[in-house]
Parts: structure tokens; C-alpha cells; sequence
């Protein structure tokens, strides 16, 4: 099985104590477990998140099922996701070139050793 590496980023709104919110809510062991199986049934086969100031990246590997229009699609219709995603703006704020509404945005490769 082939995989497939995706990357991501969104900003934080830059204030400590939500930051730190964040951070807990994405401890070992505190996310979520229904959406821990929305990424893992989508096809993500492993998920990280950095941080920096307030910038966030995230890295997604993807097996050969993974289809990002299905797994947006999913989303939407999965009541517990959309809880989620909607706790997770408490926290998150759009990066400056993103269109409304737009939270974790591709990042271009321009590098590969």
C-alpha cells in the first residue's frame, strides 16, 4: 500500500490561556474518540500537530483510500465532527489569506531532499 503525505496550516488566535485550551484538547488520550475514528476511517493512517507562536502545521499521511472531498463530505454530516470543528473555532481564527470560513489551508512543497 502506498501512502501519501499532506500538509496543513492554521493560525491559533494569539492569546496563552486558549492556546494552552488547545493544547489540551489535543493531548495524548483527550481528543475526542469519535473523531479520532473519523480520521482514521477517511483513510489518515497517522496525524501530527506542531505549533509555533500561534501558527499551527499539521502533517497527514493518507493511505490509497483517502479522498478529501468524501472526508469533507463526512464531516459534514457527522453531528459529533461538526461539535468538534465548532469548539476548535473557539480557538482557531483564519489564517490571513484565507477566504471566510477557511481554517486549515494546503501548503505548497517547494522542497524535497
Amino acid at each position: 500500500m502506498s501512502t501519501k503525505r499532506h500538509c496543513f496550516s492554521c493560525d491559533l488566535k494569539d492569546d496563552s490561556k486558549l492556546i494552552a485550551e488547545y493544547k489540551e484538547h489535543h493531548a495524548a488520550g483527550n481528543a475526542w474518540p469519535e473523531i479520532t475514528k473519523s480520521i482514521k476511517d477517511a483513510g489518515i493512517i497517522d496525524m501530527e500537530i506542531y505549533l509555533i507562536g500561534n501558527r499551527m502545521f499539521m502533517i497527514m499521511e493518507v493511505d490509497d483510500t483517502f479522498d478529501p472531498v468524501n472526508k469533507a463530505e463526512q464531516d459534514v454530516i457527522n453531528p459529533k465532527v461538526q461539535e468538534w470543528e465548532n469548539l476548535m473555532w473557539d480557538y482557531q481564527q483564519e489564517l490571513p489569506w484565507a477566504k471566510s470560513g477557511e481554517k486549515w489551508m494546503a501548503l505548497e512543497q517547494i522542497f524535497k531532499l
